[in-house]
């Protein structure tokens, strides 16, 4: 959620403000900031987080407003959203702000389970996102450096980038590791303390703490929309705004534990709660023993299915949706880590073009189904083009042209010479399709 809206472009004064706390925080790592809650009520940061929110989406939260119900566009009605947000300031500068309960959706994982999400209210999205504006500066000069993200300027890319630096540095032994409901299983008291050790601002505090605190409300279609209301006693909601910077902060001792012990000479890679520790051969085993008493120290716990302690040379792991391996170049003696999205990746996108390529959407005009098609192609490639993408890419492409070409065949009548008229240069001319692979496509050895 994050990564989208740390690129938009805050006004100047907003600017100014984050670079004072960052400042103030990279030169004083033991300064308590005391006066922030009034920063909330400012409109520029309020609008700010209203821009963030809206280009993020999302559903509507337990009052049903979505976000087009309160970024009004049309002519004449521009002065409703001014309105929503001047009632928002006025709430937080006389303190009567409190947060509505949250609502639990849950939404399929690839293993067939359900992931719990936690939808605030619009409202209560803004106000976070304010929140986050002014705190994230401060936790910024903080965080270790191979955290990578909903951080400004890093991303997944660079985190592979690090593991390759481990890998190239000879610290085969990897911890693939896996936390079990992490952002559910947060201790509350814990957590506070860690904000507390930056901010002592008591009402700043207790605002974060009544949206940890917000009661969880879940619906069921199947009592006619019954409600059920529970307490949140752990955890932060995905979903929240906010929530990700504090996970992040919960994680950060972490970080630190592995990377800046000299005597571990290990290096820890995390994107939020996924993460990987690499080090020498032979010492993989005594730091997973290590890594699971810090864990359960901290009221967390890995899930022992899924993690694992591999020796790369030897077999690849999966982390951001890309594979890693220790592969040995053709007629060469060197090797190198080599990097490509992993086949449970390749499966999600083709899984993706079959279910806009079928006979149920052949009624629906081209150019929508094209539209969609490009998008979904454009956002894939621009995220796995990374590494040594080009043979897979090259397969997919094969892939591609074949399911689109099918589908248009069947589409205009089964005419004679599919392969003449539905030609990969008549797709790429005529019909626009996004093209995959650069510099040409690279059939599968089968398909020679």
């Amino acid at each position: 959620m994050l990564n989208e809206w740390t690129r938009i472009v805050t006004p100047a004064k907003v600017r100014k403000l984050q670079r004072a706390l960052y400042r103030k925080a990279k030169a004083e790592p033991k300064y308590r900031f005391w006066s922030l809650y009034g920063e909330l009520s400012r409109m520029d940061i309020l609008q700010t987080a209203l821009t963030m929110v809206a280009r993020n989406g999302g559903c509507a939260g337990v009052d049903g407003i979505k976000i087009e119900d309160v970024v009004v566009e049309k002519t004449g009605e521009e002065g409703k959203t001014e309105a929503w947000l001047q009632a928002i300031a006025t709430e937080l500068k006389a303190q009567q702000y409190r947060p509505s309960p949250v609502l639990r959706v849950y939404i399929p994982k690839a293993d067939g389970k359900l992931r719990p999400l936690g939808i605030p209210t619009v409202k209560d999205r803004v106000v976070q996102a304010a929140a986050v504006l002014v705190l994230m500066p401060i936790f910024e000069a903080d965080m270790h450096e191979h955290s990578y993200a909903y951080r400004p300027g890093r991303n997944a890319h660079q985190a592979i980038e690090a593991i390759k630096k481990g890998i190239e540095a000879g610290q085969f032994e990897v911890i693939d590791a896996d936390l079990s409901g992490y952002f559910d299983t947060i201790p509350h008291r814990t957590l506070m303390k860690l904000v507390a050790r930056r901010v002592s601002d008591g009402t700043m505090l207790k605002l974060i703490r009544s949206w940890l605190r917000a009661p969880i409300e879940e619906r069921s279609t199947g009592d006619r929309g019954q409600q059920r209301r529970k307490a949140n006693r752990q955890g932060t909601p995905q979903g929240g705004v906010i929530s990700p910077l504090l996970a992040n902060l919960y994680l950060d001792r972490l970080d630190k534990e592995v990377n800046e012990r000299a005597e571990l000479k290990a290096r820890m890679v995390r994107y939020a709660d996924d993460f990987v520790i690499l080090t020498r051969p032979g010492k993989g085993s005594a730091l997973l023993e290590r890594l699971k008493r810090w864990l359960d120290a901290r009221g967390l716990t890995l899930n022992e299915k899924k993690t694992r302690l591999v020796d790369l040379r030897e077999e690849g792991i999966k982390f951001l949706g890309f594979s890693l391996s220790w592969r040995r170049r053709r007629k060469q003696w060197w090797s190198y880590v080599h990097v490509e999205p992993h086949p449970k990746s390749q499966q999600k996108l083709r899984d993706g073009v079959k279910e806009l390529l079928n006979h149920w959407t052949m009624v629906r005009p081209e150019q929508e189904v094209m539209r969609q098609l490009n998008r979904k192609l454009k956002g894939w490639a621009g995220y796995f083009r990374h590494g040594n993408p080009s043979h897979v890419f090259g397969k997919l492409e094969y892939y591609l042209q074949n399911k689109l070409r099918k589908w248009l065949w069947k589409r205009h009548g089964k005419p004679a010479g599919m392969f003449t008229r539905y030609s990969n240069a008549a797709l790429r001319a005529r019909w626009g399709l996004y093209p995959l692979a650069r510099g040409g496509v690279v059939k599968p050895k089968a398909a020679r």
